[in-house]
């Protein structure tokens, strides 16, 4: 069968290829003493609070479970309006909000409405692997620029001019991001965005992350700088409603009629019965517990990350959301007598039944010598992660 060149230009995602290996340890050692702990999806523990549950068993009772407008229902749109003007201070009407079958959605509706063939988007090497897929999947080619620890592993504007071509379109961002759970300096970001903007390019920011911030000087939404910025976003992360799939896109307004076409045609619309649960999300109660959720994450980062680092595993640039430690594993991958953060994974999966990700699916500049924690699990299970590996790499 001749498969698609677009196709052979996505490469596999190797944090699911590895997923499975642990996987297939997992039920091997399930009966041990020391059972498979995973660390290396970004998932969180929790799920949607009781509110958002009673919320989707009320709309299946009472048969709203069909279609939507392909931009989402209106009650949604207004809730994540009001909820910009809450939570960041930024107005954002709902009709520039366009309800998605998750961030995934936000991203290819995204990408297909503004890249054409041979379009180059700059982004930051390390950065999320699916999201360059996104542009190769409408035509469109990722440009990687390396960056550093020094750049808390972002682009700059000085990194954007100068790499910006004839052939360059714009830039997707993340803010935080994954795997390091650094952001972009808001005022950084605003001098990209200035860059771009002058060349008449594109500004898309990931901002799934945005909710788990626990910085203030980096938790900030890039819509406040302008209107023109496209930001993408989730109920994954901050709401916890993973398997849910629903998203949502903030666009310019003469970019919603343009995504609403693509959207009717490839997806129709996003799940009704997620759509009304998510209504739920923004009740006083339901932000009570995702502020609570959100003190948890970040009492799992301050511990984990210095006793990592105790270990010999730094992490050059602290998060300052999301739940991810973007650790150098080479002083501790020769203790182990292996060379790089792919044989480092494995043997920590083998000796240690810990299941983390290393840093290929990443990038290519030095992601060799890192592997990503994913924190999104219990303090018991961290603090038994720890111990596991304070005992192999002694």
């Amino acid at each position: 069968m001749k498969i698609a060149t677009r196709a052979d230009r996505i490469e596999p995602f190797y944090v699911m290829e590895v997923a499975k290996a642990a996987q297939a340890l997992a039920a091997k050692v399930a009966g041990s003493a020391e059972p498979m702990i995973f660390l290396n999806i970004g998932e969180p523990d929790f799920t949607a609070p009781p509110l958002v549950q009673q919320a989707a068993d009320r709309a299946i009772r009472e048969g709203r479970t069909q279609y939507t407008p392909a931009l989402g229902i209106e009650p949604l749109r207004q809730a994540l309006s009001d909820w910009y003007q809450q939570r960041f201070g930024v107005d954002v009407p709902a009709r520039r909000i366009v309800i998605t079958a998750g961030a995934s959605a936000a991203l290819q509706l995204v990408c297909l409405s503004l890249i054409d063939s041979g379009d180059e988007i700059l982004m930051p090497d390390p950065s999320y692997p699916c999201n360059r897929h996104f542009v190769s999947a409408a035509e469109g080619r990722a440009v990687l620029l390396p960056t550093t620890a020094e750049e808390r592993f972002q682009l700059s504007a000085d990194k954007v001019q100068a790499a910006w071509s004839d052939k360059t379109r714009g830039v997707l961002l993340a803010s935080p991001s994954n795997p390091t759970g650094s952001s972009i300096a808001p005022q950084e970001l605003r001098r990209i965005h200035e860059v771009v903007k002058a060349r008449d390019g594109v500004t898309i920011i990931d901002e799934i992350y945005l909710g788990l911030s626990y910085d203030e000087a980096f938790g900030q939404t890039a819509l406040a700088i302008d209107d023109n910025i496209i930001s993408i976003n989730s109920f994954s992360k901050y709401f916890n409603m993973t398997g849910w799939r629903l998203g949502w896109a903030v666009v310019p307004e003469a970019l919603v009629p343009v995504v609403e076409r693509v959207a009717q045609n490839l997806f129709i619309c996003a799940s009704t019965i997620a759509q009304h649960a998510a209504l739920a999300c923004f009740a006083p109660e339901s932000i009570a517990e995702y502020e609570r959720r959100r003190a948890e994450f970040k009492a799992r980062r301050d511990y984990f990350i210095p006793a990592l680092e105790a270990l010999g595993l730094p992490v050059p640039v602290a998060p300052d959301g999301a739940f991810y430690a973007w650790a150098d594993c080479s002083q501790a991958a020769r203790k182990l007598g292996v060379e790089g953060s792919w044989d480092f994974a494995y043997a920590v999966m083998e000796r240690a039944h810990l299941a983390i990700t290393p840093g290929r699916d990443f990038g290519s500049h030095d992601t060799g010598r890192f592997v990503r924690f994913s924190t999104a699990n219990s303090m018991a299970q961290l603090q038994e992660a720890i111990a596991r590996l304070r005992k192999l790499l002694a």
